[in-house]
């Protein structure tokens, strides 16, 4: 039995799962998160600022006493969007390794994969179906891990709030800019798909795994719950209007809400209905397992 660990550095939030390796099959040992907002910055100074800088690199630290406690045997930390737009992306990676975290920037291609490959895991994810990443500093869609199956479009939650800063609560003007944005990079950024056809729209990340829990008003998350719940596109659009008329504060208040997560869940959604609205869905499958679950699974296939 092999013990390894995967960390994903994301614009918004910093994961990390443990899990043995029995066989083909993994049993996680310990789930990790936290919601820094490393790119909240990014699009104004082009920098991942100094605080969160720092903040991150305690994440990070902290990570790598949990591993070793934990007897990891080998771990893959990735960083994505954010670290491949920052100017002092390769100070921070300097400064993870001296915490004894090495970092590897993965390109956007390689992102989508490993979140079909994660949710394959979650909730087997098969031909026809299209995946959808929506991340702090990109959203990635993928029909299958291969080379040319995907698009990667760079606007995440934390980039679509930094171009179109939301008042709290929204007014209505902002909503329908952010809509209208999200809505115009979307089709744009999947117009190679032509007539493609898709079965069934799942979705993964932060954004459709807390309207999930919303949705099911977990008080505790839970991602065996999470994993294969299905959102109408009525509960898809009714959350992004009820969020959108609620303050910070109230939305924070809501069963399900991870706290961190209350300003970035608006644009989330509204990119969320954006893409079941360009491909037509009835509505959309959660998975809790995506891009972390995905490197688990590449590390295991290299160890043999």
């Amino acid at each position: 039995m092999t013990r390894l660990a995967a960390i994903d550095i994301g614009t918004n939030t910093i994961r990390m799962i443990v899990a043995d390796r029995m066989g083909r099959r993994f049993r996680a040992v310990a789930r990790r998160r936290a919601i820094v907002g490393m790119g909240r910055r990014l699009r104004e100074t082009g920098d991942i600022g100094g605080s969160e800088f720092r903040e991150s690199l305690s994440v990070l630290r902290a990570f790598r006493v949990e591993m070793d406690r934990l007897g990891v045997d080998r771990y893959r930390a990735c960083g994505t969007a954010c670290l491949r737009e920052a100017s002092n992306g390769e100070a921070f990676r300097a400064a993870a390794a001296d915490e004894g975290v090495e970092v590897e920037v993965i390109g956007p291609a390689e992102e989508a994969g490993l979140a079909w490959e994660g949710i394959r895991t979650g909730v087997s994810a098969r031909p026809g179906d299209l995946a959808m990443d929506i991340g702090g500093g990109s959203t990635e869609f993928a029909w299958g891990p291969g080379k040319g199956q995907s698009v990667s479009i760079p606007t995440g939650v934390v980039v679509l709030s930094s171009l179109i800063p939301l008042s709290d609560p929204p007014e209505a003007w902002e909503v329908r800019a952010v809509s209208y944005y999200a809505a115009r990079r979307i089709e744009d950024g999947t117009r190679a798909f032509g007539r493609r056809r898709f079965h069934r729209l799942i979705g993964t990340a932060g954004t459709f795994t807390t309207l999930a829990a919303l949705e099911r008003r977990m008080t505790r998350y839970d991602p065996d719950r999470i994993n294969g719940t299905t959102l109408s596109a009525a509960a898809v659009r009714g959350w992004a209007d009820r969020l959108c008329r609620m303050t910070d504060a109230q939305r924070l208040r809501l069963p399900g809400m991870e706290n961190g997560r209350e300003r970035y869940i608006v644009p989330g959604a509204l990119l969320a209905l954006a893409a079941v609205g360009r491909f037509g869905m009835r509505g959309v499958t959660v998975s809790d397992a995506g891009l972390l679950e995905g490197i688990l699974a590449k590390i295991g296939k290299n160890g043999g």
